[in-house]
C-alpha cells in the first residue's frame, strides 16, 4: 500500500506578540510553516517579533490591533492574548470575517482557529465556531520568560490538547513537528488543569522569592541567596523526574525531626516573617502526608502535626 503523504503544513498568523506569541513564531518557523502575520498592541511590537522569525517564505504581515482588518486569511490562526482578551480577540476576528468583501457561506471551510490559554476552554471562540471555523486549544506546559529560550522549551514539552476533532489534529501535528506529546482533558476540567500547572510553576517562583526572602534576613544579599537555592531546587526537581513525591521528599518532614520544626517555628514567629510561616505551615502539612508513606512513625508525625496547627 502506497503510504499517504501529509497535508500541507497551513500558513499560520498569530494574534498575540507576546513571549509565548513570539516563542510560538520561532518554534513554527523552524519547523517549515509559513507564519504570515503577527498582531501586537502596536505595529512596532510586531515588526519587531517579525524579525526573531526565521523562513524563507514571504514577508511577515506585522499588524498592530487598529489594524486589524488588514490580517490576511490564513490556515491557522493562533490567539496567544493573555486570557482576559481572548474572548474579545475571537469576537473582533468574527466581525472581520463577517465584514470581509465577497463573503459567502464555505468561505471560512477548513480553516482553523487555536488559542493557548490553559484555563478557557474552545468554548470561549464560539463566535468564530459559528461562521465554520474548527476551533479549540493548545496549551503548552512549559514556562516562557524570553522568546529564544522558550522556542527551545517548546520542543519535547507536554501540551493540553481540546477542541473539535480537525483543530485537535492539527494541533497534534504541530505538538509532533515539536517532538512534543499531547494529551487532552475535558473542557470543564481546564480552569482546575491550569491551577495545578500554576501551583507546579508559578508558585514554585513565589516559593522561591520568600526562601530568598528569608536568606535576606540572614544576611545574604538577594542574588547570592538565589544562585545558592538554584542547586537545592535542581536536585529537588532531579528527584522528582526519578520518583513519586512520597520517595523524593527529604529533610526535616522527611525524617520526622520534631526538635528542627519546633526551631523553625521559633526563628519565624516574629511579625517579619509573617507570611513565611503561615506558607511553612501549610506546607509542612503537607509534606507530613508524603513523609506518614515513607513509614515515620505515626505519634512523631502527630508530635509535628500539632506544632503546626
Amino acid at each position: 500500500m502506497p503510504k499517504h503523504s501529509d497535508p500541507p503544513k497551513p500558513a499560520v498568523a498569530i494574534v498575540g506578540a507576546g513571549r509565548l506569541g513570539r516563542a510560538l513564531a520561532i518554534a513554527l518557523g523552524e519547523s517549515g510553516y509559513s507564519v504570515r502575520a503577527l498582531v501586537a498592541r502596536r505595529a512596532s511590537e510586531a515588526q519587531k517579533a517579525a524579525g526573531l522569525v526565521s523562513q524563507t517564505t514571504e514577508p511577515i504581515q506585522a499588524l498592530g490591533l487598529k489594524d486589524l482588518e488588514k490580517l490576511a486569511p490564513t490556515g491557522l490562526t493562533l490567539i496567544t492574548t493573555p486570557d482576559d482578551a481572548i474572548e474579545q480577540t475571537a469576537q473582533n476576528l468574527a466581525v472581520l470575517e463577517k465584514r470581509r468583501a465577497n463573503l459567502k457561506p464555505g468561505k471560512t471551510r477548513g480553516r482553523i482557529v487555536l488559542h493557548t490559554s490553559g484555563a478557557l476552554s474552545s468554548v470561549v471562540l464560539s463566535p468564530l465556531a459559528e461562521l465554520g471555523f474548527h476551533t479549540g486549544s493548545l496549551h503548552p506546559l512549559v514556562s516562557v520568560s524570553d522568546p529564544r529560550s522558550g522556542a527551545e522549551d517548546l520542543r519535547g514539552a507536554f501540551y493540553c490538547v481540546e477542541g473539535d476533532r480537525v483543530a485537535t489534529k492539527l494541533a497534534q501535528r504541530i505538538i509532533g513537528d515539536f517532538g512534543g506529546k499531547s494529551f487532552s482533558i475535558a473542557p470543564a476540567s481546564k480552569a482546575l488543569y491550569h491551577a495545578a500547572a500554576l501551583t507546579a510553576a508559578g508558585h514554585l517562583t513565589a516559593l522561591i522569592d520568600l526562601a530568598m526572602e528569608m536568606l535576606a534576613s540572614c544576611g545574604l544579599s538577594r542574588s547570592a541567596a538565589q544562585k545558592v537555592l538554584m542547586p537545592l531546587v535542581e536536585s529537588a526537581v532531579h528527584n522528582l523526574k526519578n520518583s513519586p513525591p512520597e520517595k523524593a521528599l527529604t529533610g526535616t518532614f522527611a525524617r520526622g525531626d520534631v526538635a528542627t520544626v519546633r526551631r523553625h517555628l521559633e526563628a519565624l514567629s516574629g511579625d517579619e516573617h509573617a507570611e513565611a510561616l503561615k506558607v511553612y505551615k501549610l506546607l509542612g502539612l503537607r509534606s507530613l502526608r508524603l513523609a506518614g508513606k515513607k513509614g515515620i512513625d505515626d505519634k512523631v508525625l502527630q508530635k509535628i502535626r500539632t506544632l503546626l496547627k
